[in-house]
């Protein structure tokens, strides 16, 4: 069977600085299914991160499940959601990389506790740097890097553990028309029988590349509907 992230009934409550309570999102329901990838499009301040988090289990829901391959893992507890978010690849919105550490050991660092070689290590690493298409930085430090280049290097950080499922956000936020082709490549490539792609954007360049995403959705006031 295939493997699916599935939103049931998400919905999230923010409560404001007077102690109202505001819905970020509302009966949020989605099915994810391997070899498929997904775009979330919406206006900022959608709540497309805030599904994202709750999607690779950094929040929980107010209300609803996230269950991945029909196990409830937005219930676990901590420890057990750590473990689970091994088979998970982030690109945050911001690269969050350790600006004096080099590229490469930022790609590497969340390897560490799961491969002990340092051979293997660095293996996995110029991997994703060569599908990142940055594999000639390998050895710079992070603060010398411009913003879309730091974005490029947050991505094969995310894909260096072959992760099950790739969630990212605003991943060609920063990028050229070469940077952007790359990354939609490297997305389109990831489409495989045993992964899960979900990508939040509203650059027109992604949204417009019919070839990569399978389906897409839009968030409007905390409902998510897809788009035929």
């Amino acid at each position: 069977m295939d493997s699916a992230l599935v939103c049931q009934d998400i919905g999230l409550l923010r409560r404001g600085w007077d102690g109202s309570q505001r819905a970020v999102l509302k009966n949020v329901n989605a099915v994810f299914r391997s070899g498929q990838a997904a775009i979330i499009s919406g206006l900022t301040g959608a709540g497309k991160s805030t599904l994202l988090n709750i999607l690779a289990g950094l929040l929980r829901p107010s209300q609803g499940q996230v269950l991945a391959d029909n196990l409830p893992v937005s219930r676990w507890n901590a420890a057990h959601r750590d473990r689970w978010r091994r088979k998970v690849g982030i690109v945050f919105q911001h690269p969050r990389l350790l600006n004096q550490l080099t590229v490469m050991e930022n790609v590497i660092l969340p390897l560490i506790p799961r491969i002990g070689s340092m051979a293997r290590l660095r293996r996995h690493g110029y991997e994703a740097l060569e599908k990142s298409g940055i594999s000639h930085l390998a050895g710079q430090t992070a603060h010398t890097l411009s913003g879309g280049e730091q974005q490029r290097v947050a991505i094969a950080r995310a894909i260096a553990a072959q992760p099950e499922i790739l969630i990212a956000d605003e991943p060609t936020a920063h990028q050229d028309e070469a940077g952007a082709a790359a990354i939609i490549r490297l997305f389109t490539e990831w489409k495989h029988p045993g992964a899960i792609a979900i990508v939040a954007a509203h650059d027109a360049r992604l949204l417009g590349y019919g070839r990569f995403a399978d389906r897409h959705f839009e968030l409007a006031d905390g409902c998510l509907k897809e788009l035929k």
